[in-house]
């Protein structure tokens, strides 16, 4: 099939920021795009062919929506799968496959695959209601602490709270849910993996994350990792054996921990464009977005390497700002070397939404990361 200056469409299933960078790459290449979200305001209306308003989740919304598309992709995961399957049924290529994503949608039904595939994660319990949690811990079946983990809809470190006393579980959705034992962790770490439909394999460089302690949002990716060659080693084929069971065609980002014993252990998974690779703009060969298009239209995959060493800021609402946004000190970080903002598009702030990110990229992963930090201090997202 010819995907460039044809008649072809891709459809896109959420408007948000990945679906903006994913963008980026559709019209390098002139292929005509579709994209849905519920926002008249999102960030890719600007910059796709065609824009429909509807929700995400609404069975008739996606299915019409779909029906006129040759390929279908995602940039969020809570979407009507029952409408991809019947979509997929009726000839469709929709990628990531439906039934990967129904792995992938629930934290439980997500933690209940690694333990049947033999894939290390953290030990968890199940819940069907929060009220449950509270009976097991007052019987003994549960011991403070724990990561209290909804099972869907959770994202960007909404729906994930760590648990020390009962009474943390006040306020908390009702229900279904897991308890994860806390890990010990030396460090957060995360692999991305592109498969495209007839099976072809490459991952990226192993990456070190950085987390806000009370948003639990991601500051900084660094990458490389700053950790042994056989621990890198360890988590890129942990990563590959978690795509490989799922079977899943486009990108899987594959979040990890490495424990005190240098046990690496699966996380979560998420089946796109992940903020984990956003330092792939500037620092690879290939970029995470224009991977993810190669991947879903079955084109060789190309190459993962980093040119130089990259670490990604996330910009996100300041505390105490709400309302139209100003980048506070922004032409300040412009005048550093080798940084790159990434503003995507949303006018309006509030705390710890995400706003854009920044690449820093130099030689010295080293300096970069003095870079990142000093960008950090000197830029604000804040409101009018």
């Amino acid at each position: 099939m010819n995907y460039f200056s044809s008649n072809f469409k891709l459809g896109i299933l959420g408007g948000g920021q990945l679906g903006k960078m994913m963008l980026y790459e559709t019209r390098k290449w002139d292929i005509v795009t579709k994209v849905l979200d519920a926002s008249e305001e999102a960030p890719c209306k600007i910059a796709c062919n065609e824009f429909v308003q509807g929700s995400l989740l609404d069975y008739d919304t996606v299915y019409n929506f779909g029906k006129d598309v040759d390929v279908l992709t995602i940039e969020i995961e809570n979407i009507n799968l029952d409408a991809l399957a019947q979509l997929e049924k009726e000839g469709i290529k929709v990628y990531p496959q439906p039934n990967a994503l129904r792995i992938i949608q629930n934290k439980a039904k997500q933690k209940l695959f690694y333990t049947d595939h033999d894939i290390p994660t953290a030990p968890f319990q199940r819940f069907a209601y929060l009220s449950e949690i509270a009976d097991s811990l007052h019987n003994g079946g549960l011991t403070l602490p724990f990561v209290w983990k909804v099972a869907q809809f959770g994202y960007d470190g909404q729906g994930v709270k760590v648990i020390r006393k009962i009474e943390d579980l006040t306020g908390l959705p009702p229900g279904e849910c897991i308890a994860e034992d806390m890990i010990p962790f030396k460090n957060e770490l995360a692999v991305i993996v592109a498969r495209n439909a007839d099976g072809a394999v490459k991952t990226y460089p192993v990456v070190e994350m950085e987390f806000h302690p009370e948003a639990n949002q991601v500051e900084y990716v660094i990458c490389p990792a700053r950790i042994d060659e056989k621990i890198a080693e360890k988590a890129q084929n942990l990563a590959l054996k978690v795509s490989e069971k799922i079977g899943l065609t486009g990108l899987l980002a594959v979040e990890m921990f490495q424990t005190q014993e240098d046990d690496i252990l699966v996380n979560e998974v998420a089946p796109r464009p992940h903020n984990s690779g956003h330092y792939s703009i500037e620092g690879s060969y290939t970029n995470q977005f224009e991977q993810h298009i190669r991947a879903i239209l079955n084109l060789p995959l190309g190459k993962t390497d980093s040119k130089v060493a990259g670490i990604m800021v996330n910009l996100v609402g300041a505390e105490g700002h709400k309302g139209e946004v100003i980048y506070e000190n922004i032409d300040a970080i412009m005048d550093m070397d080798g940084v790159t903002p990434h503003i995507y598009g949303k006018k309006q702030t509030r705390p710890f939404r995400k706003m854009g990110h920044v690449t820093i990229v130099n030689e010295d992963i080293n300096e970069a990361r003095k870079v990142a930090q000093k960008v950090k201090e000197t830029i604000k997202v804040i409101s009018k």
